[in-house]
C-alpha cells in the first residue's frame, strides 16, 4: 500500500502544479511554522502528525492562512513583518509573495472568504496609529484591490464565522511602530476590542471589556462550530497582578463576554500571557497556552470555569485533536491531551513556532 508520505512523493516528481486540491497532497490537518537547522520552514502534519511537506520560508513565520479547497497557503512573517508567500503545497512553489504597502506591516495572521476568491490581512497603518484589513483578489493574482478600518488599533488575529463571510477581527488595542520595534506607544490610551465585521468592510458590533481590563490586549481567538469564540489575551499592565486571560464571546448577541481564569497560584505562573487558545473536539472546552509558563489551562467553554490544567515546557502551538487537544513546544515535542495527563506523540528535533493552524 502507497504511504501518504510516498503518495507525495511521487506527486512532486510528477510536476503536478497549482489545480492540486488538499486529498492530492496528502490530506494535512496542521500547518506549523518551525526553526530547524536548515532554517526556518513551514510544516504540513497529518491527523497522525505524520509530515507531509515542509517548504523554506526567508524568515521567522507566525501564522498561516489555508485555502478552503486549494493545496495553497499564506505564510505571513512575524509582526511586525512586512512579506507574506502564497506556497503551493504539492510542490512547494512560491506562487506570490505579498508585501506591505510603505507605512505598513503584517500581524502574522489572515483568512480567506468562504468561496476562497479573496484574502483578508490585518494590518498597522503605523504612521496614523490605525488598524486596517487589507483585500487581496487571488483569482488575479493576489493583487491588493482594496482595505478597510479594522474597527481598532493594532488588528492581530481575524477569523471567520462558520458558514458565513462575517468576520470577528481581534483588536489588541496596542499601537507599535517599526522604529521601535514591538515596544508599546499608547499604552495611556490603550483599549482592545473585538470587531464583527462583512466583507466590505461594514462594521455591526464593537465589543469592549470593562475600562479596568483595558490593558488586556486581546490578542489569538478561536470559533467553534456554533459561531461562539473564544479569545486569548496578554496583559500589558502590572505584572503582580494580571486580569483574566481567557475570554468567550457571542457574536451578535451583545452580550457581555464571560472570561475565565485559573486559582491564583495557577495563574500567576501564565505571566500575563496566553499565546494560542482552541476548543476542544467536542465543544465543550476552551484551552489557552503560555510559552512563557510553560502550561496549559484548560476551562468550561459555557461558563468559563477552571477545570485544569497541563504543564510542558515551552508550549505555545495548539488545537483540536479528536475529542480533545494537541500541542506544540518551542522544544520540539508535540502532545495531545483530553485531561490533566498528556501523552508525548512526537519529538523533532526544531523548533515549532507559536501556532499550529487547522486546515
Amino acid at each position: 500500500m502507497t504511504t501518504r508520505r510516498g503518495f507525495l512523493a511521487g506527486l512532486l516528481a510528477s510536476g503536478l502544479a497549482s489545480g492540486a486540491s488538499w486529498a492530492d497532497v496528502g490530506g494535512p490537518r496542521f500547518l506549523s511554522a518551525a526553526r530547524t537547522g536548515a532554517g526556518h520552514r513551514l510544516i504540513g502534519l497529518s491527523a497522525t502528525l505524520e509530515p507531509l511537506f515542509s517548504v523554506p520560508m526567508p524568515g521567522r513565520g507566525h501564522a498561516a492562512a489555508a485555502h478552503p479547497e486549494a493545496a495553497e497557503i499564506v505564510a505571513f512573517a512575524r509582526r511586525p513583518g512586512t512579506f507574506a508567500q502564497v506556497i503551493d503545497c504539492a510542490n512547494g512553489a512560491i506562487k506570490a509573495e505579498l508585501h506591505s504597502p510603505e507605512g505598513r506591516h503584517f500581524y502574522g495572521h489572515g483568512v480567506f472568504s468562504a468561496d476562497g476568491r479573496m484574502l483578508f490581512t490585518p494590518e498597522n497603518d503605523y504612521e496614523n496609529g490605525a488598524g486596517r484589513v487589507a483585500v487581496w483578489d487571488r483569482t488575479r493574482g493576489y493583487r491588493r484591490v482594496g482595505d478597510f478600518s479594522s474597527g481598532g488599533v493594532g488588528p492581530h488575529d481575524m477569523l471567520r464565522l462558520p458558514g458565513t463571510d462575517r468576520f470577528v477581527i481581534a483588536n489588541g488595542g496596542i499601537d507599535t511602530h517599526p522604529e521601535s520595534g514591538r515596544t508599546p506607544l499608547n499604552l495611556a490610551s490603550m483599549r482592545a476590542n473585538l470587531a464583527l465585521i462583512g466583507p466590505d468592510g461594514k462594521i455591526s458590533e464593537i465589543t469592549q471589556l470593562d475600562p479596568a481590563l483595558r490593558l488586556n490586549s486581546i490578542r489569538h481567538m478561536a470559533v467553534r462550530a456554533d459561531g461562539t469564540v473564544g479569545f486569548a489575551m496578554q496583559w500589558q499592565g502590572n505584572a503582580t497582578d494580571p486580569p483574566p486571560l481567557v475570554g468567550l464571546y457571542r457574536p451578535g448577541r451583545k452580550e457581555t463576554p464571560v472570561l475565565g481564569r485559573a486559582p491564583a497560584p495557577l495563574h500567576a505562573r501564565m505571566r500575563g500571557y496566553a499565546g494560542s487558545i482552541a476548543f476542544s473536539g467536542d465543544g465543550t472546552q476552551v484551552a489557552i497556552s503560555s510559552p512563557r509558563g510553560g502550561m496549559i489551562h484548560v476551562f468550561d467553554a459555557e461558563t468559563g470555569d477552571f477545570l485544569w490544567h497541563v504543564q510542558e515546557e515551552d508550549v505555545c502551538g495548539l488545537n483540536v485533536l479528536g475529542a480533545g487537544f494537541i500541542a506544540t513546544a518551542g522544544t520540539g515535542r508535540v502532545i495531545r491531551f483530553s485531561g490533566p495527563q498528556a501523552q508525548i506523540i512526537d519529538q523533532q528535533e526544531l523548533a515549532w513556532d507559536n501556532h499550529l493552524i487547522y486546515v
